[in-house]
């Protein structure tokens, strides 16, 4: 219960994050039909960069500081530059959101939001940031009951994002669990986890985790800010695996993802996109 996001706020892993959450929203909202954003450990939803927490580390510097700067950001970008830009209209780069923050001003009137924060002071920073949104609604529970607890959703389609704080030693196992748990409920629900990138030995045993999941199809998305072997450094740099990642979502992965490591990369940037899960031929 000691984590606290701010201190993490805009790094390189919430750019990842971020940027592939914009891009799951656009390519749902190609279609008409509402969706359910569900959040299990949403955070307060908006940062203070030059707040003690996120000075006192720095890590967006390296981060969104970089792709504010940059003058050649592809377009696949915009959804979610435009997020940011909101938030700081007079172009000085101060606040970031959250991922309940980015998704919150990316869903549509007819979609709706379930975000959950345990943290008893974040979750109350959670409830006042989106107090005046009628389609959000704040829950205070554990994060890994999200999945029984609200799916599935009455909308017919649902994106779930999974991104604890990974406090303890068995949370990429219980990350694993809830996102089977979640395609139990609810086959067709996009679920995203976030994960660190440090050690392999435990990312290798996440892997097979994963593809023990039940899940119809599972997309994994890394970026490495270092080399995935450098023990040196205390994160080489993250992913995010999609169970049901919309169709389109690959291709614009494929595109951005060279841009992210050239620009993101610090002591040697990389990145890796493939299937853990491969979709299997009807009949």
């Amino acid at each position: 219960m000691n984590y606290r996001h701010a201190f993490h706020a805009g790094n390189h892993a919430d750019v990842l994050k971020h940027l592939v959450l914009s891009r799951l929203l656009a390519l749902l909202a190609k279609k008409d039909a509402p969706y359910a954003y569900l959040d299990s450990h949403a955070g307060i939803g908006l940062y203070d960069l030059r707040g003690d927490q996120a000075t006192r580390t720095g890590e967006w510097l390296e981060g969104i500081q970089r792709v504010w700067q940059a003058d050649d950001v592809p377009a696949l970008f915009d959804d979610y530059l435009g997020v940011i830009r909101a938030l700081n209209p007079d172009g000085q780069l101060r606040y970031y959101p959250g991922s309940p923050e980015v998704a919150r001003e990316l869903s549509r009137e007819q979609d709706r939001l379930q975000l959950n924060e345990k943290h008893p002071e974040d979750g109350q920073l959670l409830k006042a940031n989106m107090k005046y949104d009628r389609r959000v609604a704040v829950h205070l529970g554990e994060g890994w009951h999200v999945p029984r607890a609200l799916l599935p959703t009455a909308q017919k389609r649902a994106v779930l994002l999974i991104d604890p704080p990974f406090e303890q030693a068995d949370e990429l196992q219980r990350c694993a669990q809830a996102m089977k748990e979640s395609i139990a409920r609810m086959r067709q629900a996009v679920v995203a986890i976030w994960y660190p990138i440090k050690d392999q030995r435990q990312l290798k045993r996440f892997y097979q985790d994963l593809q023990g999941t039940g899940a119809p199809k599972l997309l994994r998305v890394e970026l490495l800010v270092h080399a995935a072997d450098n023990a040196d450094v205390g994160l080489n740099g993250s992913g995010l695996a999609i169970a049901n990642p919309p169709w389109g979502l690959e291709d614009e992965l494929r595109s951005v993802l060279p841009w992210l490591g050239q620009n993101l990369g610090q002591t040697q940037g990389g990145w890796k996109l493939d299937w853990l899960i491969e979709e299997q031929p009807a009949g």
